[in-house]
C-alpha cells in the first residue's frame, strides 16, 4: 500500500513538473516571437517616417496621399496609427475609431497609450524645420494575441487538467463506493448463516436448565447481531424512509448500549423526558450511525467518564448530539475523522465513521459534524436531521 501511494505520489509529481515545464517553454517561445514582431512592427514604423521625410511633398500633410508612401504604409496595415501635426493635431490615422479621432480627451488617452507602448517618431521636413509630423503607433492585432496567447493556453491546459482530476477523482470515487458496497453485503450474506445457527442454538437452550435471564440477554444479543445484519445488506440499495418518533429510535440504541457499558461509565439521554419529534429516517441504520458514534464515545473514554446523548430541535431541524468526556480530537482532524481510512485507533479499518457520514449526507440528506472537541475533556458530534411534522 505504501509503495503504491508513493509511486502515485511521484506520478503526480511528474505529471505537475511536465505542465510546468511545457508551460514555461510555451511563455518563452511565444514572448520570444512576439519580441521579434515587435522590433519588425517598429522597423516598419520607421520605414514610414523615413519615406515621408524623404517625398516631403507638402507641409499641408498632402504627402500623406503620394502612392510611394501610401504604398509603404500599407504593408502594415495591421498597425494602429496616429499622424499629428507638431500642434498634435491630426493629420492621418489608421485602425483607430472616428469617435476617439474626433474627442480631445479619448484622442488624448489614445496617444498616451501609443506613447507608453512604442516610442513616437518624428518626421521632419528637409526644407523647414518649424514644421514637422509625429507618428504615434500601437501594438498590432497580431503582437497582442502573440502577448496574450500563452496566458490563454495555460488557461485551458489547467481547466482540462482540472476536469481530469474531477474525472479522475469521481470515478475513483465511485470505484470506492463500490468496493465499500460489495464489502458490505458480502458481509451480510457471511454472517447470514451462522447467525441463523445460533438462532436455533438459542432456541435449544431455553429447552434447557439454564438461568433464563442470561438466555434472555443472549436472545437481545442476537437480535441486536440480526439487526446490525440487516444494515450491512441495506447499504448501497434502495433505502425508503418514513417519518418516526425520534426520541424513540434514538432511545432504542441507548437502552441496548446502557447495560453492556463498563460500571465506570455513565451513559444520560434526555431524549424521553422532552416532547417526542420526528424524522423522515430508515430506524435500522439510523440507529446503526447513533450506536456507532457511542461506541466511539466508549473508546475515547478508555473505561471511566460520561455519555451525554441529547436530542433538541427547532423550526425545521432536529439535532442529536453525542457528547464525550474522552481524549478529545484535534482540530486539525474535525473533517478527517469521517474519511474513509482515518483512525486514531490501532485497530480497525476506520471505516465506521466515514459510513455513518454516508447514511446519514447521502441517504437522510441530513449533516453530521464535530461540533466541539477538546483534548483532555471530550468531543460531541452533532447529527442534523429536517424535521418532520404530523
Amino acid at each position: 500500500m505504501k509503495i503504491r501511494r508513493v509511486f502515485s505520489f511521484r506520478n503526480r509529481l511528474v505529471v505537475i513538473l511536465v505542465g510546468i515545464c511545457l508551460g514555461s517553454l510555451s511563455l518563452i517561445y511565444t514572448n520570444n516571437m512576439a519580441a521579434h514582431l515587435k522590433e519588425k512592427e517598429q522597423h516598419d514604423v520607421a520605414l514610414w517616417g523615413h519615406a515621408m521625410e524623404r517625398i516631403n511633398r507638402d507641409v499641408l500633410g498632402g504627402f500623406i496621399s503620394d502612392p510611394l508612401v501610401k504604398d509603404i504604409m500599407s504593408n502594415g496595415n495591421n498597425i494602429p496609427f496616429i499622424i499629428t501635426n507638431e500642434n498634435l493635431e491630426v493629420v492621418n490615422s489608421h485602425l483607430i475609431p472616428d469617435r476617439i479621432i474626433d474627442h480631445p480627451d479619448l484622442l488624448r488617452e489614445k496617444i498616451e497609450e501609443f506613447t507608453e507602448e512604442n516610442n513616437p517618431i518624428p518626421v521632419r521636413f528637409m526644407w523647414n524645420s518649424e514644421h514637422y509630423h509625429i507618428i504615434f503607433y500601437g501594438k498590432s492585432w497580431l503582437l497582442k494575441s502573440l502577448y496574450y496567447f500563452p496566458y490563454l493556453q495555460l488557461l485551458v491546459i489547467s481547466a482540462f487538467v482540472l476536469l481530469g482530476f474531477v474525472a479522475f477523482r469521481s470515478s475513483k470515487h465511485d470505484e470506492q463506493n463500490r468496493v465499500w458496497i460489495g464489502l458490505a453485503k458480502e458481509t451480510a450474506h457471511q454472517l447470514g448463516t451462522p447467525t441463523s445457527s445460533l438462532l436455533g442454538w438459542l432456541e435449544y437452550l431455553k429447552t434447557q436448565d439454564i438461568d433464563p435471564s442470561a438466555v434472555e440477554e443472549m436472545s437481545k444479543d442476537l437480535a441486536h447481531l440480526m439487526k446490525i445484519v440487516d444494515r450491512f445488506s441495506k447499504i448501497g440499495s434502495e433505502t425508503p424512509l418514513t417519518p418516526a418518533v425520534i426520541n424513540e429510535v434514538v432511545g432504542e440504541s441507548v437502552m441496548y448500549f446502557r447495560k453492556r457499558v463498563p460500571r465506570n461509565v455513565t451513559l444520560d439521554y434526555n431524549g424521553l423526558a422532552i416532547a417526542p419529534v420526528q424524522a423522515a429516517v430508515n430506524s435500522a441504520l439510523f440507529e446503526w450511525v447513533v450506536e456507532n458514534l457511542m461506541k466511539n464515545s466508549l473508546d475515547a473514554l478508555q473505561g471511566h467518564g460520561s455519555i451525554d446523548v441529547k436530542i433538541s430541535s427547532d423550526e425545521k431541524h432536529v439535532m442529536i448530539d453525542v457528547k464525550d468526556t474522552g481524549k478529545g480530537i484535534p482540530k486539525s482532524n474535525w473533517k478527517r475523522i469521517f474519511e474513509p481510512g482515518f483512525t486514531t485507533k490501532t485497530r480497525g479499518w476506520g471505516l465506521g465513521l466515514s459510513l455513518s457520514r454516508r447514511v446519514i449526507e447521502e441517504y437522510h440528506q441530513g449533516k453530521i459534524a464535530v461540533v466541539e472537541s477538546e483534548i483532555g475533556k471530550g468531543t460531541t458530534i452533532r447529527i442534523t436531521l429536517k424535521r418532520h411534522f404530523a
